[in-house]
Formats: C-alpha cells, sequence, structure tokens
C-alpha cells in the first residue's frame, strides 16, 4: 500500500535544482530512475517531467528514511523532503550534476512492477510494445520533451494568431458526409435510424462560412479524421493549424504565414528564417525535381533530353516520345564508379514508381560506358553528356516514359541518391523553406474517366486561366499554394471561389449537374447567395511541423497517443466490438466477412 501525501507539498521540480538552491529544504517528488545501494548510503536518482536528481539516504542524515529506502526499486513513487547540498563527485553530464538532496524524509506514495519496456531515453524497442505501455513509454525524457515542445509550438501559434487579429473558433465534429476527398469516418445516428454523421476530414466549408458571417480572421488548432491506408506519418486522427481570412489574395495570406513560421523556430529552435521565402511554381517543381515538395538541400536535379535524344535509334526513347511521353535524366555527380550490382538496384527501385527500367552511362577517365551507347553516334553521345553538364567521374540515369511517370520515378530516384550520397539525412540539420504555388486546378481521373480538383472544389482559378476551365481543363491553374520544408508538405492553402458563377463553371467542369452539387453542398452555395467576401486560408499539418521542431522522423513520437499502421490502438484494443444492444438502437447489424 502506498503513502499519503496529506500534510506534504511539492516545492519545487527536480530539473530545477542548482547550485543557487545549496542549502535550502525541498520537498520533491516523482518516479525512481535508479537505485544504488552503497551499504551505509543509498543514492536514488529521482524523476519528474523537468529532469533527474540525485538523492542520498544514509543512516547518519536519517535513520527512518534510510531503513525505507532499502524497499526502493525502479519506478516507484516517492515524496522526499531534504537539504540541497553540494556535491562530492559533481556530474557535469547533468543538469543538476552539481548538487544532491540528502533525504530528512521518505514517503513511497506507490510501488511499481518490473516495467516491460525500459524508461530511457532513445530505447530501442519495439513499436507495437511502446503503443501498448504508451504511458510508460510516455515516462521517457526524450518523449516528454518532444510533447511539450508540441505544448509551447501551440501557444506560441495562438499568442502569434491573438495578436495579428485572429479568433480561434470551433467547427462541429459531427458533420455531413461530402465527396471529393479521403474515406470519412462515419457516425451513426440513433435520433435519425439509417443516417450518418460524418468526422471532419477538415474545417474547410465551416471555415468558409466563418468568413460569410463576417469574422474576418479565424483560426484553430483542430482534430481532422480520414480513413485512409496509412503511408509512412500518416495518422487517421491528425491535428491542423487551420486558417481562413477575408479580404486577402495569395500575398497577404503567405505573408502572413511566414512570419508565424518564422516566430515558431526562432522561438523553439533559435533558428533565424529568412523571409521571403522563396517561391516556386509547380510546373518548375517538378521539372527541375520530379515533385511538387522539393527537397532544396541539395542539386542532382532532373534534365530534360527529349529534344536531345528525339532522332536516336534507341527504341526505348522513341516509343516514349512517340506516346507523347518525355526522356529525362539525372546527373549523379562523382558516380561513375558505382558497381553494376548498385546500378541495377536502382533501376529496380525506379521501377517500383512505374518506370520500365534505368538507362544509365558512365563517364570514366578513359571511355563512356554504357549499355546504351550503340543506339547513339559521337555526336548524339555528346549532345547528351553536354546536356547533363557531364564531367569525367559522372553517371547519368535516365529515364523515359509518361511525364507523370518520369518525374514519380526520378524524382523519388533523386532523394534516394541524396540519402545515399550522405547530402540529406538526420544529421543534417539545415532547414530549406519552400512555398510551391500556381498548381493545376484539376487532375485527371484515370479510374473515373474525368477532371477532379487536385485540391478541393472551392478552390479559385487564375484569373488568366479561366477561359480554360471548360475548354482545356488540364491547362487551368489555382490559386493554391503549399509550404515546403526539407521535402515534406507542412502545409497547404489556396484563395476560395466567392463568385457563385465561377463556383458554378467550377462544379460543371467537375462533371456535377447542379442539383448534385446543391445536394452535397447546398448549404454552403446558399450562404453564398448572401455576400460572401474575397477569402482565402491555409492548413498545416501540426504533428509533421512539430515533427520537424523536435528533430524526430517519426510523427508517432510527437502524439500522445498514436494509432499503429493499421489504425489500431494496442493500449486500448480499439477499435473493438460494441454490445449489441447498442448496435440495435442504433438499427445496424454487422457483416461477417471471413
Amino acid at each position: 500500500m502506498g503513502e499519503s501525501i496529506k500534510g506534504l507539498k511539492r516545492s519545487c521540480m527536480c530539473g530545477q535544482l542548482n547550485e543557487s538552491n545549496v542549502g535550502n529544504t525541498v520537498t520533491l517528488m516523482g518516479w525512481v530512475q535508479r537505485r544504488r545501494d552503497l551499504g551505509s548510503l543509498i543514492f536514488v536518482d529521482l524523476r519528474d517531467r523537468t529532469g533527474i536528481v540525485q538523492v542520498v539516504f544514509g543512516e547518519e542524515i536519517d535513520k527512518n528514511a534510510f531503513h525505507k529506502a532499502e524497499a526502493i526499486r525502479s519506478e516507484y513513487v516517492l515524496a522526499v523532503t531534504g537539504n540541497v547540498v553540494l556535491r562530492e563527485s559533481p556530474n557535469p553530464n547533468m543538469p543538476t550534476g552539481m548538487i544532491e538532496i540528502k533525504a530528512t524524509d521518505l514517503r513511497i506514495l506507490s510501488e511499481s512492477e518490473t516495467p516491460p519496456i525500459y524508461i530511457k531515453e532513445e530505447l530501442d524497442a519495439a513499436e507495437q510494445i511502446r503503443l501498448k505501455y504508451r504511458y510508460l513509454d510516455l515516462r521517457r525524457p526524450d518523449m516528454q520533451r518532444r510533447l511539450m515542445v508540441r505544448h509551447r509550438a501551440a501557444k506560441i501559434v495562438r499568442d502569434f494568431m491573438d495578436e495579428n487579429g485572429f479568433l480561434e473558433m470551433e467547427t462541429p465534429m459531427l458533420t455531413k458526409s461530402t465527396p471529393e476527398g479521403a474515406r470519412d469516418y462515419l457516425v451513426p445516428s440513433r435520433n435519425f435510424p439509417g443516417m450518418f454523421y460524418a468526422l471532419p476530414q477538415s474545417p474547410q466549408l465551416f471555415k468558409q462560412l466563418l468568413m460569410v458571417s463576417g469574422f474576418d480572421r479565424y483560426f484553430q488548432i483542430v482534430r481532422c479524421f480520414r480513413d485512409e491506408d496509412l503511408r509512412a506519418n500518416r495518422q487517421p486522427e491528425f491535428t491542423q493549424i487551420d486558417i481562413e481570412m477575408s479580404f486577402v489574395d495569395v500575398d497577404d495570406v503567405i505573408e502572413m504565414n511566414e512570419r508565424l513560421i518564422q516566430r515558431l523556430f526562432k522561438e523553439i529552435l533559435n533558428v533565424d528564417v529568412k523571409l521571403p521565402i522563396m517561391r516556386m511554381p509547380y510546373k518548375e517543381a517538378m521539372e527541375r525535381y520530379g515533385s511538387d515538395k522539393p527537397d532544396i538541400r541539395f542539386g542532382l536535379e532532373l534534365v530534360n533530353l527529349t529534344d536531345v535524344v528525339r532522332n536516336s535509334s534507341f527504341k526505348v526513347f522513341q516509343d516514349a516520345i512517340a506516346n507523347n511521353g518525355d526522356v529525362r535524366a539525372i546527373n549523379a555527380k562523382g558516380c561513375a564508379d558505382f558497381g553494376r550490382k548498385e546500378i541495377d538496384r536502382l533501376g529496380e527501385y525506379v521501377k517500383t514508381y512505374g518506370a520500365k527500367g534505368l538507362a544509365w552511362i558512365a563517364i570514366k577517365e578513359d571511355e563512356i560506358k554504357s549499355p546504351i551507347g550503340k543506339f547513339f553516334s559521337e555526336d548524339e553521345m555528346k549532345a547528351i553528356i553536354d546536356r547533363v553538364n557531364g564531367e569525367v567521374g559522372d553517371l547519368i540515369l535516365i529515364v523515359a516514359d509518361k511525364p507523370d511517370t518520369v518525374f514519380a520515378s526520378l524524382g523519388a530516384l533523386r532523394l534516394e541518391l541524396g540519402r545515399k550520397l550522405n547530402l540529406i539525412g538526420p544529421e543534417n540539420k539545415e532547414f530549406k523553406f519552400l512555398w510551391v504555388t500556381e498548381f493545376p486546378l484539376f487532375e485527371y481521373d484515370e479510374e473515373e474517366n474525368r477532371y477532379v480538383a487536385k485540391h478541393h472544389p472551392f478552390t479559385m482559378p487564375m484569373e488568366e486561366d479561366l477561359e480554360f476551365l471548360e475548354t482545356e481543363p488540364g491547362k487551368v491553374r489555382a490559386k493554391a499554394y503549399d509550404i515546403v520544408l526539407n521535402g515534406e508538405e507542412i502545409g497547404g492553402g489556396s484563395i476560395r471561389i466567392h463568385d457563385t458563377k465561377i463556383q458554378e463553371r467550377m462544379f460543371k467542369a467537375l462533371g456535377f449537374t447542379m442539383e448534385s452539387a446543391w445536394e452535397k453542398f447546398g448549404f454552403l452555395l446558399e450562404a453564398f447567395k448572401f455576400g460572401p467576401p474575397p477569402h482565402g486560408g491555409l492548413a498545416y499539418g501540426f504533428d509533421r511541423l512539430v515533427m520537424f521542431l523536435t528533430g524526430t522522423e517519426n510523427i508517432k513520437d510527437v502524439i500522445a497517443f498514436p494509432k499503429n499502421q493499421n489504425a489500431a490502438c494496442p493500449l486500448t484494443n480499439a477499435p473493438n466490438v460494441v454490445d449489441s444492444k447498442q448496435l440495435t438502437e442504433l438499427g445496424i447489424s454487422t457483416i461477417n466477412k471471413e
């Protein structure tokens, strides 16, 4: 049985103590990190969320406390009163290493079984067991620091938004299912049998309604939900910093958000983000980096060879170009000594992104080595090498296919080379921000055989492209922008359509009849009859942003209780079956898929 805390009050936290406290009597409470019994002295490292301090129990200090301390084990919860003294053997690796506490009183508040995971920094344990015992995993100092940074980041955001005239407003968690996004999480309604609410994928429509309502500047740190297959660093429930502004255009939204980013990185990491952040149109990002979220910390840019090889006799290139495809290359500087096995591995790698293969040219000191060399004249080979600025020691890697496939495969290959050549990685602490702008308004869905919205159906087209909305929708650019950091999208947004005529044209281009548009989005379209202001905004992936602020590469490290890769919670065993009475009340029966 644990002792009572009655009559005791914690005077300070473990990690707050230093030489200035010498001579003070303090009362500390926390967990036992480690216990060392030296016979006449017992040393205990006491831990709370601020850090660790050494506590000394001895017969000559206090006999009663010493004998009680003989029962202490790891992760016991203690209340200790004692005197702060200088350590005879300081520990410079510990923030509190110059002092220790000579214990004059001890209460064992609760005992602990041996934990199934070690409570230590950078634990190397299976993710499943860490998630099953998450409350123990969260005791680890590195995990606690990350979640404290998360708290600080949220506070900085709230302070900044308040200073800039934004109001934090809540939007509904139970709402209507709408199309054109990921799969919704559905919630059955007891009051309306057979009907369902949807958990929000984002507060998009409601924040637009708040602009119609005249609130002018809104933000919210909000939970969102998407029932999609989980890829790396995705969670079924995640947090956004959601922002919307009235009477603005692209530059206004970008300028305000740049100052927010600058504030966050300065206050948390003491990193100066230089403004303005570079902007790059989507088309340029794809052509140079093969990605709409390029990592611009290193080069290895894509080079278009289509015109150079158009008349070559190499059938692979000929066929790609004849089918409106591209031939593009990366010059892997200094990699001509890659072995055949390594080049073959890179060839297999690009195949996972749809490429049929990888052609290569190695520029050696005394020869040009290439399995496709026989298909090119000396002048043609020289033209290829000149186009990519090839030099002795370089390896030219080439993909020929449909543009989307070329970009996807070479964009991924570029990152793979960046990792292999140590151009990027955990040790690279540089922060390279980029705005990617002028996204396509539409993308073509081969399965549905129609154009779908690249972002969402309420994104404003660029005025100069409106003429193509009905005739050549693939040409239309959007007033949309993403903010990218080191190859990761951390936020994205757009200026919204506030003109009902343009919105009707947009729905038509997406294949909606006005009847179906009103069925899905009628409440927004109705509101837009009553004077909507020009408006736009942006949403950050808050979890992903905190990943960068804490230096981790795993999104689960910055979420207190995340799900695993199957969207399940090993701690609570959710999802799980529910009582048949609950299902009956909801008018639901389940189908056994086995």
